[in-house]
């Protein structure tokens, strides 16, 4: 059992290679420093986010120490000896005892900087499967197997479904979720609109918890989700219903301004837009209002995108065509080649 050891590195992101050695490494030390080297001059990954990777997945552990490590260098073969020293020594002073033992992954081997930048510190290497983080930023969704759980969620695509009444988007929505083995968060102005029978007769508060409840499922449903995550309607569709119920007493203008708050922060990796040219069907509680001018009230939830400059891929035809439609930019949003 050594007293101190460190384990760093960009984590940029965390992978299934770094838990095995972070593992592996805390079961031998009575502290293990994990260092994560950040680079100010470098596209990575939020160092705040990258650290709590880690928390997370080693809070249970109790020995494990995190540290961020800063440097300047613009990419990582600038990252020359010139940094090694000074950087060692920057992890020594915030480590503030002396480290028995650095531990690294089969990567590295004995004449790698830890060893020059360490070397009255033993070197332990272990031995990893090969997963590399460089790969990974590639193309996550080739290499999705080894990408822990807690990280997932940074890479997960959202997909927005919206459109008019009867366009097919909550059908459409389920579909999609189990032809990609995933999940999906589901309209739920529906029921809440209907707590006094009738959506003619909702009250202020009825809008303010579809806007709320629809982000917080959102943002639950992106955690475990395969990849790509769908979603039935958002929140500037509320926003549209807030104008079309109007009513003296439903206190519009808080809720509207709640809506483009929830929008502003929104972000949608792809967006589509049901044309109403399918059949509309009458299922009890859908307007008729609209069915007679579908086509008025569609452009009027266009608008309201195009306002925000939020893009959207605009699918017709039928439900078949509609499906092969979305699912061929889905398949190109994740890399994905059928035809292999």
């Amino acid at each position: 059992m050594y007293n101190v050891g460190i384990y760093g590195g960009s984590f940029n992101p965390l992978h299934l290679g770094h838990i095995r050695c972070i593992i592996e490494a805390a079961n031998q030390c009575k502290e293990l420093h994990i260092i994560i080297s950040c680079g100010v001059n470098r596209n990575e990954i939020p160092p705040r986010v990258r650290y709590r990777w880690i928390y997370q997945v080693t809070k249970h552990i109790g020995n494990v120490k995190i540290h961020f490590l800063e440097d300047d260098a613009v990419d990582k073969n600038a990252y020359s000896k010139e940094y090694w020293q000074e950087d060692a020594q920057k992890v020594k002073d915030m480590v503030g005892k002396p480290i028995d033992v650095v531990f690294c992954g089969s990567d590295y081997d004995e004449n790698s900087f830890w060893k020059q930048c360490y070397p009255e510190s033993e070197l332990y290497i272990i031995k990893r499967n090969g997963i590399s983080s460089t790969e990974i930023r590639k193309n996550p969704y080739a290499h999705w197997d080894s990408i822990p759980n807690v990280v997932r969620e940074y890479y997960v695509k959202k997909v927005l479904l919206i459109g008019g009444e009867s366009t097919g988007k909550s059908t459409l929505t389920i579909n999609l979720a189990n032809y990609y083995n995933t999940n999906y968060v589901e309209e739920v102005g529906r029921e809440i609109s209907m707590r006094s029978g009738t959506d003619m007769l909702m009250i202020p508060s009825d809008f303010t918890d579809i806007l709320l409840t629809h982000k917080m499922k959102e943002l639950e449903a992106a955690k475990q989700s395969n990849k790509v995550l769908f979603i039935d309607t958002d929140c500037l569709i509320t926003r549209f219903y807030i104008d079309f119920l109007d009513d003296p007493q439903n206190d519009k203008e808080r809720n509207k301004a709640l809506a483009d708050a929830i929008s502003a922060l929104n972000h949608y990796d792809l967006v589509f837009y049901l044309e109403p040219d399918v059949e509309f069907v009458q299922d009890g509680d859908r307007s008729e209002v609209i069915a007679a001018n579908r086509e008025k009230y569609g452009n009027q939830i266009k608008k309201l995108f195009d306002e925000r400059g939020i893009k959207y891929i605009s699918v017709s035809g039928n439900y078949h065509e509609r499906f092969l439609r979305v699912t061929s930019e889905v398949d190109r949003m994740l890399g994905i080649n059928r035809a292999e």
